[in-house]
Parts: C-alpha cells; sequence; structure tokens
C-alpha cells in the first residue's frame, strides 16, 4: 500500500457558531490509499481543537501511522485499526482517515458498498437533523430556521446567556418541527435543570452533553431529575468510556473524528445496545468524503446529525446527502464518493 493525501480548504454557508466559538473556514484532509492493483480508496480526517488537532498535528501523525498501515495487509481491518492505536494515542480524525480509505478500497475491490460489508438495509437508516448554530441577532436566527425549512429535524445550538429565547424563537418559526438542542458542555447542572424545563415546553426531543465532559456525576444528577433523555457526546470518545456513563446518559454519540475508525464506531454501537442506550451518530464540518464514511452505518442508529456537508458552500465531492433529511446512502462501490468535476 503507499498512503498520499492533500489538504481541502471549505467554508460553511455561515459562520458555524456553537458554545466554544467558531470559523467559517475549515481545513480538512483527504487521505489516499493505493494498493499494489492500483485501486485506491479514500477517507477524510476533519481535526478538532477541542479533542486536541489541528490539521498540522494531523498531518503529523499521518506520518508517524505511514509505515505502519503501509506495511500491513489491507484486508485485516481490525488489526490496522488496532495497530494505530498502539502507535499513537489520541489523534482519532487521522485515525478515522485512515480506516475509512481502507473500507473504501476494501469494497471497490469487491465491487460493493460499504454498508453491504456490515451487512445493512440503507433503508433503516434515520432522518438527519440539521443544524441551528447560534446567530447574532433574532432576526439572523429566524433567516437561519427559514432557509432550513426542507428539514423536518432540526438540532438547536445551545450555551449562551439567552438560551431560552434562541429556543423559543425556533420553536416560533418551525412550529411543527422536530426539535433537538445540543449544549456543547456549556451548562452548569442547575442551568441545565432549569432549562430542560424550558425544553420541555417547547416540545425538545433530548438534549446532548448539558455539562462539561468531565462531569459525569453532575450529569448523573441531571440525568436522574430530566424528563428528557441526556446523550453524551464530548464525554464519549471511544467504547472505553460508555461503562462509565452507564446511569448516566440515556445515549451516546459517536463520531468518526473522535473514535478513530469505522471499526470502533461498530465496536460502540455494539457496546451501548448492550447496555440498553441510545445511539446516535454526528459530524464535525466534513465534506461529503467524511459524511459517507458515518453514512454507511447509518442504519444501526436510533437519531443521527449528518449534516456537515450540507453546510459548506463549496463541498468538493459527491456522495452520501440528506435532502430533506433522508439519508442516502450511495449504492457505488465503497463509500461512493466521487471528486466534483
Amino acid at each position: 500500500m503507499k498512503i498520499t493525501h492533500d489538504i481541502s480548504i471549505v467554508h460553511t454557508t455561515h459562520p458555524f457558531v456553537i458554545a466554544r466559538g467558531g470559523a467559517s473556514e475549515h481545513r480538512l484532509i483527504r487521505v489516499r490509499i493505493r494498493d499494489d492493483d492500483g485501486v485506491e480508496g479514500w477517507g477524510e480526517a476533519a481535526p478538532n481543537r477541542f479533542y486536541g488537532e489541528t490539521a498540522d498535528t494531523a498531518l503529523a501523525a499521518l506520518e508517524r501511522l505511514r509505515p505502519i498501515v503501509e506495511a500491513m495487509d489491507p484486508w485485516h481491518l481490525e488489526d490496522v485499526e488496532a495497530e494505530m492505536n498502539r502507535a499513537l494515542r489520541f489523534n482519532g480524525s487521522v485515525k478515522s482517515a485512515v480506516s475509512a480509505a481502507l473500507h473504501d478500497l476494501a469494497g471497490k475491490r469487491l465491487g460493493v458498498p460499504v454498508y453491504r460489508l456490515f451487512g445493512l438495509d440503507p433503508a433503516k437508516a434515520p432522518l438527519s437533523s440539521f443544524t441551528i448554530a447560534i446567530a447574532a441577532s433574532e432576526a439572523e436566527l429566524r433567516e437561519r430556521v427559514a432557509q432550513a425549512a426542507e428539514y423536518p429535524v432540526l438540532k438547536v445550538k445551545l450555551g449562551t446567556d439567552h438560551d431560552e429565547a434562541i429556543i423559543r424563537t425556533v420553536r416560533d418559526a418551525a412550529p411543527d418541527k422536530i426539535l433537538r438542542v445540543d449544549a456543547n458542555a456549556a451548562w452548569t447542572a442547575k442551568q441545565a435543570l432549569r432549562m430542560i424545563d424550558i425544553l420541555l415546553q417547547c416540545g425538545v426531543e433530548y438534549v446532548e452533553q448539558p455539562l462539561p465532559a468531565h462531569d459525569l456525576e453532575g450529569t448523573r444528577f441531571v440525568r436522574e431529575r430530566s424528563p428528557l433523555p441526556v446523550i453524551c457526546d464530548e464525554s464519549c470518545v471511544t467504547a472505553a468510556d460508555i461503562a462509565g456513563l452507564v446511569g448516566v446518559a440515556d445515549g451516546i454519540n459517536i463520531k468518526l473524528s473522535k473514535c478513530g475508525g469505522l471499526r470502533e464506531a461498530l465496536k460502540m454501537i455494539a457496546t451501548a445496545r448492550s447496555h440498553g442506550m441510545l445511539v446516535m451518530a454526528g459530524c464535525m464540518i466534513e465534506t461529503s468524503l467524511g459524511i459517507s464514511a458515518a453514512a454507511h452505518f447509518a442504519p444501526l442508529l436510533d437519531y443521527a446529525d449528518f449534516d456537515g456537508a450540507a453546510l459548506l458552500a463549496d463541498d468538493p465531492y459527491t456522495g452520501a446527502t440528506i435532502a430533506r433529511g433522508v439519508i442516502a446512502i450511495p449504492d457505488a462501490p465503497g463509500l461512493g464518493v466521487r471528486a466534483r468535476g
């Protein structure tokens, strides 16, 4: 095998702002793995500073992993992820890019989409939400909701000093839509319980990561008193975190850029199910290449938030889509992703 890479600089249609801040420009890394017979698989790294990654650190990690991966059998998908984890802790985005590229390669060589490798029915994928990021004004917030008219499920970012006004405005602007809320770890337990009462009034379906990632006892306290399901995102990085979340949260949010690979994502799903937990998967700001990798296991999920590429003004690829919230998984071999002409 031979690994190469290139960098995509992409831009969101609007500044994507959450409780920790935001940006309009994002640097993403496409990892390309070419086998000896000339078939090439692609994967994407979407580094996130919250998890200690930038594009530069991801590239350095890729150089560390390159000789390890290139020396292995590309069919040994479990072994490759295990060896990458032994070589480097963290660096989930670049590991997930390598994993996705190898799955893409395997699917292409077999002539089947990755979801068939997993034995899944794409028709069973849940609807994807579309994110309403934090806006600078009520007028802008209403415009964002109006622009998301085709999506039946909205995920509203909170974590400001005017969260009640945000969720009431969104509900007023979208009276019939399913609403979900993500606080991105911005609340205290007291704030969370106050806000959950308001979210309940607004017909919100669940609340994601209300408290800081490390505050598991605080999250347990909130969950025991919450009439809404509590889902952990930042508190749950890999399958090893799930046992500690039993009784703390009702569900987990998987992201490939956190967990480090498709095999690890499948382990997380199985582990969460064994504890009776809800399972969702989300994304960073990613192109259709990154979204497509996660979309292939979407039929195993309760909830999905695969809007990363839909938020872009300049997606360089075609692949999985979420038009009207429906996750359409490519039926072409591998991930089914193509570069735009």
